[in-house]
């Protein structure tokens, strides 16, 4: 039988992709539950009554709450309750009972789902709720949990397995999770706006539980038209975020017709022999060069002469005009001042070629509000630099031709390094980051979907 399930990883990704970057001096994410749901309210069969299926319980009774509030307004038509029930599953006990839509308990391990033809949920109690707690914290259960519902919402909208195969494209897999995505959003929203009895997530909790939609992307080079696509991680983090901003209604709308995926397959043999990433000195040699070309036109559009700023390698990390990070701009000698032998030498292999170009593509940003006689300092221009960095990355990913263009993977980086660290948020003083990583993200998303325009320009 069809399921709908939040990704086909296994236990051993989970360990091999946790975040190993922390932003000094951020608290670790805190406990999300305010008030346990009472065991009558949702009742979880196969439960050990332990701690991580309490957590689950009080999650899908806010849920369930909050669709029994938005459906019918989204939908006009009332809500309906899961008929199937709830399971958790011990998949590290032979003897446990399978939960429907799979044959035996192994089937559900690293793995949540919704059985769309007995409407149930089903979760690994443990291998997977337990390593998403303690590696993306509590937050990240409840969105995991909130993309299961989400598919249970699309049943009742009439998105079944069978319209799925009679139309194909017009339901493909790919929306259908960024669908969840966003309805997972939306839900995530009511509880930061203080709207849930039982729950409370503070940006810190949400920024790190978005690692765990990182953590469940396709794998990179793989093709949005497979049949088990379930998104990047920009677009997972997007489509999140939509719902997050727009609510419910706008996802119940989206469409291949509305929706833009930038995840893409290899299309060469060297980008699959090296995971879509060069070398460092190699991106270096390659990006900047590009950069300076697309604010220079930027500037001159504007009537404004562009200086064409030096990129010169620092041996530690630029502290000629504050502390922006590995990667600085530095208005006394309109130099951009990168970091070839420390922290960004190290971030590149950790995270990706992108994650070096998106920080160097925010200094030259600020390079460009200079020149534009824009605000360096504060806020607005690290919100500025961040959707500019965005809209010079879509302006490379539109493009057509020989010059540096984007590999696949390379907006997974891009979100992750804005996730992880404010050096990208940085204004010209190393001050004044927007905060937290999910508003950089928004900001940088800004910039790729809408352009410079978007951007204050």
């Amino acid at each position: 039988m069809p399921l709908r399930s939040i990704a086909l990883v296994v236990l051993t990704a989970l360990l091999a992709v946790g975040c190993t970057a922390q932003v000094p001096g951020r608290p670790r994410a805190a406990k999300v539950v305010k008030k346990e749901a009472s065991s009558e309210t949702i009742q979880v069969r196969g439960t050990d009554n332990g701690a991580i299926d309490k957590l689950a319980a009080t999650a899908l009774t806010d849920i369930d709450e909050f669709w029994k509030q938005s459906f019918q307004a989204s939908f006009n038509k009332p809500w309906k309750s899961l008929t199937g029930g709830y399971y958790s599953v011990d998949t590290a006990d032979a003897s446990a009972k399978p939960p429907p839509c799979t044959q035996k308990a192994a089937d559900v391990e690293g793995n949540a789902f919704y059985c769309p033809a007995a409407d149930a949920i089903a979760w690994d109690r443990a291998s997977l709720l337990p390593v998403l707690q303690d590696r993306f914290g509590e937050a990240a259960v409840v969105v995991v949990l909130a993309h299961e519902i989400g598919h249970a919402v699309q049943n009742r909208m009439g998105i079944t397995p069978e319209a799925e195969r009679r139309e194909p494209e017009k339901y493909p897999t790919i929306l259908t999770e960024a669908q969840a995505d966003c309805f997972a959003g939306s839900f995530v929203r009511n509880v930061t706006d203080g709207k849930s009895a039982r729950l409370d997530i503070n940006a810190d909790s949400l920024d790190k539980a978005l690692g765990a939609l990182i953590t469940f992307r396709d794998p990179v080079g793989t093709s949005p038209e497979d049949e088990q696509a379930h998104g990047s991680a920009f677009d997972r983090v997007a489509a999140f975020q939509d719902g997050y901003e727009q609510g419910t209604k706008f996802c119940g709308a989206m469409s291949v017709q509305n929706r833009t995926f930038t995840q893409r397959a290899f299309t060469t043999t060297t980008d699959r022999a090296n995971g879509g990433n060069l070398p460092f000195a190699q991106m270096l040699e390659s990006v900047t060069p590009d950069l300076d070309g697309y604010f220079k036109t930027l500037a001159t559009t504007a009537g404004k002469t562009w200086p064409s700023p030096r990129a010169e390698a620092a041996q530690t990390e630029p502290d000629c005009s504050g502390d922006q990070g590995p990667v600085a701009y530095c208005p006394a000698d309109k130099t951009i001042k990168i970091d070839t032998k420390d922290e960004l030498p190290l971030l590149h292999k950790e995270l990706g070629d992108y994650a070096t170009g998106t920080l160097i593509a925010t200094r030259y940003a600020m390079a460009e509000l200079a020149v534009l006689g824009k605000p360096t300092e504060g806020e607005q221009a690290s919100a500025a630099a961040l959707c500019l960095a965005g809209a010079y990355t879509g302006a490379v990913f539109t493009r057509k031709g020989s010059e540096f263009g984007l590999s696949p993977g390379d907006f997974d980086e891009a979100v992750t390094v804005l996730l992880k660290f404010d050096y990208a948020a940085r204004d010209v003083k190393g001050q004044d980051a927007v905060d937290p990583g999910f508003a950089r993200v928004a900001r940088f998303r800004e910039g790729v979907f809408e352009g410079p325009k978007k951007c204050g320009l």
